[in-house]
């Protein structure tokens, strides 16, 4: 059990050389959306910190897709720079996965200067106004974007590219029964509703190839009352798995939209968001942040009961993620046949965890699960005890 931790590991074509992956953690480092010195040093210590692949978050698929102006979209000007990136990761001993996606009722259309979409009319907070419903055509072209982001990741040197189907973000949103009330081939029953998720990733294959591995972040539980849960959340991952475009789920959940410390878990740092906002939205998260961010208490591996759920009814590799810091959890989640499990805060704090791991100089790590990390992501996303 111990020597699986640190024995390479099969995600489709690759080869990682343990069982630790980075997860997409929004870098903060982007300014008007341009690969920075700042983005690059992110990634090269956690890969000189001894993990296997460290993924970057988030690449937008357009300018409509973006979650603001400071968001990187994934086109082929970023190309030679994103190249930069992964060179120096390669170097370092680490793989490079590019997350891709679409912010949909996530993206803030006043920051971009451009609509965004969404499976139904709705009002959207981040959007600052109603995001109309996407039309068929609108959705085609998405599907193309998807494919383009993908050849582009792997023209940067990408490793895998990880789809972005989680947090209320586009194709979480079309899965998702409280947000999609569509009555065409792209909404109703479970099985309509995950089509756009099947054809993107369908079209993000065909695209990256097969010497690239393409995993999906993907949510089991929004959250939210009448959002996407086990009853539809563990079919949808079987539809995805008998259609054979994707190496493996990393399993997530919650809603940037509707219930973001879903996914965080911890207190929630009001008066350090506050700060790190201007005064009118500051002004406005003192009267409804409390409703917006609601608090949960932190566990280690707060997401593994549900995560069992979908081991006990897939074949494919499942990446465990969601309050990883102890060796002893990732031990366990390995024996109970995840493929690898995915860490951010912790290594937020201490990017070199995953060596003081291998050489026995740490079975823990060093987060204390404060969450005042969040509203660094206005500013440079860092621990601020670090």
């Amino acid at each position: 059990m111990v020597s699986k931790t640190f024995a390479p590991g099969a995600l489709g074509p690759l080869s990682l050389k343990n069982r630790f992956i980075k997860a997409a953690t929004f870098e903060g480092v982007m300014a008007r959306g341009q690969v920075s010195d700042a983005l690059i040093e992110f990634h090269a210590d956690v890969a000189r910190g001894g993990a296997a692949m460290t993924t970057v978050a988030y690449l937008a698929i357009s300018p409509g897709g973006r979650v603001h102006r400071d968001t990187i979209v994934l086109d082929a000007a970023q190309v030679p720079a994103l190249r930069r990136l992964t060179d120096v990761v390669h170097a370092e001993g680490a793989l490079a996965c590019a997350q891709i996606g679409h912010a949909g009722l996530v993206a803030n259309t006043l920051s971009n200067r451009t609509p965004s979409l969404a499976p139904s009319a709705r009002f959207s907070a981040p959007a600052m106004g109603r995001v109309k419903a996407a039309t068929a055509a609108q959705l085609d072209a998405v599907v193309e974007e998807f494919g383009a982001a993908a050849r582009h990741a792997v023209e940067a040197g990408f490793d895998a590219v990880e789809i972005h189907m989680g947090h209320g973000y586009l194709l979480s949103s079309f899965l998702s029964p409280n947000l999609n009330r569509r009555t065409d081939e792209f909404g109703g029953d479970t099985s309509r509703r995950a089509e756009l998720a099947r054809r993107v990733a369908e079209r993000v294959r065909a695209c990256a190839g097969e010497s690239v591995a393409v995993t999906a972040k993907f949510n089991m539980d929004d959250g939210v009352r009448g959002g996407l849960w086990l009853g539809d959340s563990v079919p949808t991952a079987r539809l995805l798995q008998s259609d054979g475009h994707l190496d493996a789920l990393q399993l997530t959940g919650g809603s940037s939209l509707l219930n973001p410390m879903y996914y965080f878990r911890g207190p929630v740092p009001m008066a350090e968001f506050i700060a790190s906002q201007p005064a009118p939205v500051g002004l406005g998260l003192r009267v409804i942040g409390r409703r917006l961010f609601r608090e949960y208490p932190f566990e280690e591996a707060f997401f593994l009961p549900l995560a069992r759920q979908f081991r006990e009814a897939l074949d494919m590799p499942l990446i465990l993620l969601g309050g990883i810091n102890e060796l002893d959890t990732v031990h366990g989640a390995l024996a109970e046949g995840f493929g690898f499990v995915a860490m951010a805060r912790a290594l937020l704090r201490d990017p070199g965890l995953v060596n003081r791991f291998r050489d026995e100089t740490a079975t823990a790590g060093l987060c204390v699960h404060c969450m005042k990390c969040m509203p660094t992501v206005y500013s440079g996303t860092r621990c601020v005890i670090r």
